[in-house]
């Protein structure tokens, strides 16, 4: 199967320091999912390289052959993917802005009837777990609902080294079997939701949102 591994973040300065702590929970993460997951594909799709336009504009609202490249290639690489992984730090008690701007580019179809699993970290001792609680109903919008186990990564910065290796003292086994608890689960339901797929088409069963609010029949 293939999975996406979203990095919500495009913080590139200091203070506060490190720059790209996020940078060193997703590799750190892939680590994990190429070690203990081998038989599967995993990409990273990093927020900093969709820099936000002066004004928004969505995939879906372009005429197909006027889109810019770099979203159709990741509109693809989302409808292809079996599942999500979003790596988020946290913004005011929510999720990050640049996660949310980037995600909503693209429209639920493509993310539909496929699991996420939900990542946070900090530098502080809560490891993001304020970000997953908005995360949860954010990606269960988007139709590709999050597995009960969460990650969260606290104080990452004395955690992760810059490569996203474990730093001294820290006990790399006891991270991934805690990583592995949810990805795990989001490799069962991929499984399940991708043989499913095979025999009941979801979007043919029910059809996507792409013109009119009317199409939610909504009464």
């Amino acid at each position: 199967m293939k999975f996406l591994v979203f990095l919500g973040t495009v913080r590139d300065s200091t203070p506060p320091k490190p720059a790209r702590l996020g940078e060193r929970v997703a590799e750190s993460c892939l680590n994990c999912l190429n070690e203990r997951y081998s038989e599967h594909e995993f990409e990273l799709i990093d927020a900093l390289d969709f820099p936000s336009e002066d004004v928004f504009k969505p995939h879906f609202a372009y005429a197909k052959s006027q889109a810019p490249a770099h979203l159709t290639a990741l509109a693809d690489k989302i409808t292809q993917a079996d599942g999500y992984i979003i790596v988020s730090p946290e913004y005011n008690h929510s999720m990050s802005p640049a996660l949310a701007d980037l995600l909503n580019h693209f429209g639920s179809s493509l993310f539909s009837y496929k699991p996420s699993a939900i990542v946070t970290y900090s530098a502080g001792q809560w490891g993001g777990l304020r970000a997953a609680i908005s995360l949860r109903t954010f990606l269960s919008e988007l139709g590709c609902l999050p597995v009960s186990a969460m990650v969260h990564v606290p104080k990452a910065q004395e955690v992760l080294n810059s490569d996203g290796s474990m730093q001294e003292g820290e006990d790399e086994k006891s991270w991934f079997n805690y990583y592995s608890r949810t990805f795990s689960q989001l490799m069962w339901w991929a499984q399940a939701s991708s043989q499913h797929s095979k025999n009941v088409d979801p979007h043919a069963m029910l059809k996507s949102f792409k013109t009119a609010p009317s199409q939610r029949n909504a009464p």
